[in-house]
């Protein structure tokens, strides 16, 4: 059976090439991860994920847990046979979506009791449980279930969610643990090579990420994140987050941002000492008529492009910009068809993922630093239609 582990290759500044791997093949990192929240990418199909190169994918334990069910998946051999898809995975607790839910859920030592946004039914979650609903589902990686508190918040809410956060993430711990072992009777394991992520919360107080990495680091987990930072911070604010805590972090693991990516993140973190990034940017961008290019956004909506024939980004390798103009996107976007969708979704990710093989050349060239001028100068102008 593959384990789990991770080798740093090339550094470059603070930016670092490295390489995951998982049971189910090798990740070459810095790394973007598609977002599957319900065992798919949004107008995409696992044969179109890999083509356009993605070699890991994410999958929410909140949804696929009420929809079809963890256990109904663990019926079909995991997640990975139930979608088809034979490469990496990586499964978010469930716990941001819950939290998002506001006046549907509680909080307390235990867990979170919560209201499905589907039927209203009652559910909790637990630590533990999403430890069990995730060995269930199969992913090659595992994410702890941690508190998102929203901010602002004062500097006792997250501390307090600092330290329940710690707390939780060493039941998560012992319950994943205990798993590998064999000593849990009633959970069906489907990928005993699976790994589990610690999450370092804190908002934007140096102090609290300072602490909530000592209490992570204490537990120890195959991999660390950052969590709770893209929900409306100033951008300095977050890349210095980013910054000190990825460098409290241990030099032999994987950093993992959640839930932050624009193009310009993702260089701008990786200069930061980040390995792996997720985001629902380009797929829920596509679906709404924005693409990113290398010039900058295009928004397809745009009257202009009714007779445009060129393609979205003449610099793009990728099928819809080998063999469709503007103009005709523009057609699919107007007339509501799911084509558009699927269209703009396989650029935008083809860009992103494009983005990051760059990066990880430039890294093992030792040119990332004028990779990262050259590519805020040109991708960082807000759209192409002003």
């Amino acid at each position: 059976m593959v384990t789990f582990s991770f080798t740093v290759t090339h550094r470059d500044g603070g930016a670092r090439r490295g390489v995951l791997t998982t049971p189910h093949g090798v990740v070459d990192t810095p790394v973007f991860m598609p977002v599957g929240t319900q065992g798919t990418v949004k107008g995409m199909t696992p044969r179109d994920l890999e083509d356009v190169g993605a070699a890991i994918i994410l999958g929410n334990t909140y949804h696929l847990s009420l929809r079809p069910g963890d256990e109904r998946i663990a019926r079909h051999g995991g997640l990975h046979a139930f979608m088809g898809w034979s490469r990496p995975l990586l499964t978010d607790s469930g716990g941001y979506q819950v939290f998002s839910l506001a006046s549907r859920r509680t909080v307390d030592e235990q867990g979170v009791r919560f209201r499905s946004h589907l039927d209203g039914s009652p559910h909790e979650l637990t630590p533990e449980r999403a430890v069990d609903i995730q060995a269930r589902l199969g992913s090659d990686i595992a994410m702890v279930l941690d508190e998102c508190p929203a901010l602002p918040a004062t500097e006792a809410a997250l501390a307090a969610s600092v330290a329940l956060t710690a707390r939780w993430a060493a039941r998560s711990r012992a319950r994943f643990l205990e798993l590998r072992a064999g000593a849990v009777s009633g959970v069906t394991v489907t990928n005993h090579g699976q790994a589990q992520f610690g999450i370092v919360q804190g908002g934007t107080s140096p102090d609290l990420r300072a602490r909530s990495v000592e209490h992570t680091l204490a537990i120890g987990f195959e991999g660390y994140a950052i969590g709770g930072l893209s929900v409306g911070e100033p951008i300095d604010q977050m890349y210095a987050v980013v910054q000190e805590t990825a460098g409290r972090l241990p030099a032999a693991s994987p950093r993992y941002l959640m839930g932050a990516g624009t193009p310009e993140d993702l260089v701008e973190c990786v200069a930061r000492g980040i390995d792996m990034f997720d985001c629902v940017l380009p797929t829920r961008n596509a679906r709404n008529g924005q693409l990113f290019t290398s010039l900058g956004r295009l928004n397809i909506k745009n009257a202009k492009y009714a007779e445009d024939e060129s393609p979205v980004d003449p610099a793009c390798r990728c099928y819809t910009c080998t063999h469709h103009s503007r103009a005709y996107l523009r057609h699919l976007y107007q007339a509501g068809e799911m084509t558009a969708g699927a269209l703009n979704t396989l650029h935008n990710l083809t860009f992103y993922l494009d983005t990051m093989q760059r990066i990880r050349e430039a890294i093992q060239l030792g040119t990332f630093e004028h990779f990262r001028q050259e590519f805020v100068r040109s991708v960082s102008r807000l759209s192409l239609d002003s």
